[in-house]
């Protein structure tokens, strides 16, 4: 068993991911915040290499990855940073990008380098999976879980496909849109979350708007885990050095969870 896939065995557990930009605000503060996420309560850490288009993403994020990008961050930094992590922390670690840089870089020796830095996963959101099976079977060769997406707009055909072909878990977008924190969740999330499950058999982790406690605390209550980014980076943003609200809204999540689920 992987460890991504240790982490949705632990009974009455809901997974804790958390996002962060490599490089942003510096490769640092990155390496700073990756383990107090592990140390405070998150299951999984999703590490995103900066990009020039981030078609998924919304303004914050975008931002994070401007900043990184100026700053020099490269797939080849991200691919050194996630190497110090992964011997720093225990948490499972993975990388969310786009096709075009793992394209670039080669799909063997991008798998090859991830397995080298101790990458667990990728979440490759413009990549679906009619296009996507020779990545899959390199990544599966290297032991490393291809995140599928899916969203509210995915048709019966799509999220049977994402069901038979998406490992570790399945990422369900909770709005059709870009990331970033709302205030509240959509109302036919649960609906969603249900079709989905009708027809997979891997944990469904939910992302994009989550920004509290209180709505962490509803999509325990339907989801296998919580997806946290933009939220996250906002609180760097005012808190880069110490990162003292980061950890304090780490904590306060978990325990959100915590009161769903025991």
């Amino acid at each position: 068993m992987n460890r991504i896939a240790s982490v949705f065995t632990k009974p009455n557990h809901t997974a804790f991911i958390s996002y962060v930009t490599v490089g942003y605000p510096s490769i640092e503060a990155t390496l700073k915040v990756v383990s107090i996420l592990a140390n405070s309560g998150c299951d999984i850490i999703e590490l995103g290499i900066p990009f020039s288009d981030p078609i998924a993403d919304g303004v914050t994020i975008q931002k994070a990855s401007f900043h990184a990008l100026q700053n020099g961050v490269t797939p080849k930094v991200c691919l050194e940073a996630a190497k110090k992590l992964s011997r720093k922390v225990k948490t499972p670690l993975v990388f969310m990008t786009y096709f075009n840089l793992v394209f670039n870089y080669g799909l063997e020796e991008f798998c090859d380098a991830c397995v080298n830095s101790g990458i667990d996963g990728l979440i490759i959101p413009d990549l679906p999976p009619e296009e996507g099976s020779e990545l899959e079977l390199i990544a599966q060769n290297h032991a490393i879980d291809l995140i599928y997406l899916l969203a509210p707009t995915s048709t019966e055909q799509r999220i049977q496909l994402v069901a038979q072909r998406s490992r570790g878990f399945i990422y369900l977008v909770s709005v059709t849109g870009v990331t970033g924190a709302r205030d509240n969740l959509p109302p036919n999330l649960e609906d969603f979350v249900t079709r989905v499950r009708r027809v997979a058999s891997q944990p469904l982790c939910v992302g994009f708007g989550i920004s509290t406690p209180r709505q962490a605390r509803q999509i325990a209550r339907i989801a296998d885990g919580v997806i946290v980014g933009s939220r996250i980076i906002q609180l760097m943003e005012s808190d880069s050095e110490v990162l003292t609200q980061v950890q304090d809204f780490t904590i306060k999540l978990r325990e959100a969870l915590d009161t769903v689920t025991t």
